[in-house]
């Protein structure tokens, strides 16, 4: 099997040089390999600092959006995070590293399985998955001290605000098509503060 490390490193400085300092962050992405949560065809273009293609007309997010919007988490170690998209199961991989246990959704069971599969093989066992409409949120297990989505909602579902915990943070995607912003939400004993941070380009939420 191919070894990715002088790949995995020339990343790491990568994103460093583009701003990423929180050590905590840079160590996850080392540790998780990204190459097993692309298509084969795409394996040598793991650790391009690009989002790419995965099936069902999905994408796998660009690792410097990854990093940035774990770091801006701001996770201790103890929190349980609700993940609105599991996809390749990158993102809830890194969070593996970062946190006391994932929950994460998604509505496209062939990406579910796939994704369980690979947290079988690295052996993660923090993280757990149900297939369902991400729009509504994981309720049996909230409130969460950290809500993340990797898919983008026109604007943020009340549903989802709700699960926060007081002192908690959400990160997301907000917007239509090219018109997005990647939003750090804190819920606070008299409601929400919201700060746009980035401008990305996610696939949609999609409810239901």
């Amino acid at each position: 099997m191919q070894d990715f490390q002088f790949e995995k490193a020339r990343l790491t400085m990568t994103l460093r040089g583009m701003g990423i300092v929180e050590s905590d962050v840079l160590s996850a992405i080392e540790q998780v390999p990204r190459e097993i949560f692309v298509p084969s065809a795409l394996r040598d273009h793991a650790y391009e600092n690009a989002s790419l293609p995965i099936a069902m007309e999905q994408t796998i997010s660009q690792p410097y959006v990854v990093a940035r919007m774990t770091a801006a988490l701001q996770l201790t170690g103890r929190e349980r995070v609700l993940e609105i998209g599991t996809g390749s199961g990158y993102q809830a991989a890194i969070l593996s590293f970062l946190c006391r246990r994932v929950y994460s959704i998604e509505r496209l069971r062939p990406l579910l399985v796939e994704a369980d599969n690979i947290f079988r093989k690295l052996r993660i066992t923090n993280v757990t998955t149900k297939l369902g409409d991400g729009a509504r949120g994981w309720p049996e297990g909230a409130p969460f001290d950290r809500i993340i989505l990797t898919c983008a909602p026109p604007e943020i579902p009340s549903t989802l605000l709700n699960q926060i915990k007081t002192g908690g943070i959400m990160v997301a995607p907000v917007g239509r098509g090219r018109d997005q912003s990647l939003v750090v939400v804190r819920r606070t004993e008299d409601g929400f503060e919201q700060e746009d941070i980035l401008p990305v380009k996610f696939v949609p939420l999609i409810e239901g």
